[in-house]
């Protein structure tokens, strides 16, 4: 007998054709700086003050790519900072967040809720307004112009939103499975190893992304504020200190954004099957 596909067919058409219209439009909003951006970097710089404008680019090509390698002194060395400097931040956040989003999750200790308003009450603030405080607290510890300056604040300012996005995740782990471990003689730190962490691979995936991503995005006040040495610049410091202090060449500082952005990208790729396993679990039961 035939199955009524009643789910496919709960649209009319004309709302079919308004959802799609919507989310064409949001993306449109979304996308259009990066496509502006990548065809600014495949035109010469004559054409970028044209009269009338050209969006499309005439005899574009990818030679602002090429030179902005040789413009930039030491390009390579930023985007290795940018990398490892949040590749080390995601790191540590994970290393201190897993355990602490587990106990949040499952035990309940005096102080948790307090503690929990407290890691969201942080969110609130910005950066720039604890800046001298951390400023005075790097240099009590020696650690300024290195990599720890920008790597300790980072991970300070993404620990608390990673501890309430894994909690949930954790918390949608059935309790059953951790009982049935302890029955059997399993102790606390083997059933967290053995049961709990596969079960929230997903769910740690999506916060090392977001981490990672975040950590990327963060770095220039941090780096602005508490670092002064050519080696230790990422890449936001290094394109601003090249390009703030003569002419901008829009095409090549376009191309090497479009460059410096690749490691994210690259994560993500990677990452994406842990991405959305991890966002849209718990959605079917």
């Amino acid at each position: 007998m035939r199955q009524p596909n009643s789910m496919i067919n709960r649209y009319r058409w004309y709302e079919i054709v308004g959802i799609y219209t919507g989310i064409a439009i949001f993306l449109t909003f979304v996308l259009a700086p990066f496509v502006e951006g990548f065809l600014v970097s495949l035109k010469p710089l004559s054409q970028l003050f044209s009269s009338p404008y050209r969006f499309w680019p005439e005899n574009g090509s990818f030679e602002a790519y090429r030179t902005m390698w040789v413009s930039v002194p030491g390009f390579a060395r930023y985007i290795f900072n940018s990398f490892f400097i949040s590749g080390v931040a995601t790191l540590v956040v994970l290393l201190l967040v897993v355990p602490a989003a587990y106990a949040f999750a499952r035990f309940d200790f005096r102080g948790r809720g307090p503690l929990l308003g407290a890691f969201l009450a942080v969110n609130m603030f910005s950066g720039a307004v604890l800046l001298i405080p951390l400023f005075r607290l790097m240099r009590s510890f020696g650690v300024l112009n290195t990599y720890l300056a920008m790597i300790v604040p980072g991970a300070a300012f993404l620990i608390p939103t990673a501890i309430w996005l894994l909690r949930t995740y954790m918390m949608r782990i059935p309790r059953e499975l951790e009982e049935a471990a302890y029955v059997d003689g399993a102790g606390y730190f083997y059933t967290f190893r053995r049961v709990v962490l596969p079960l929230a691979a997903p769910g740690i995936a999506v916060v090392a992304i977001t981490t990672f991503i975040g950590a990327y995005a963060q770095q220039f006040i941090f780096a602005l504020t508490f670092n002064s040495k050519t080696e230790y610049m990422p890449l936001p410091i290094g394109l601003f200190a090249y390009f703030g202090r003569q002419e901008v060449v829009w095409n090549e500082l376009m191309a090497a954004s479009f460059v410096g952005i690749a490691p994210a990208l690259i994560v993500i790729f990677f990452l994406q099957r842990y991405l959305v396993s991890g966002l849209t679990a718990g959605a079917v039961k």
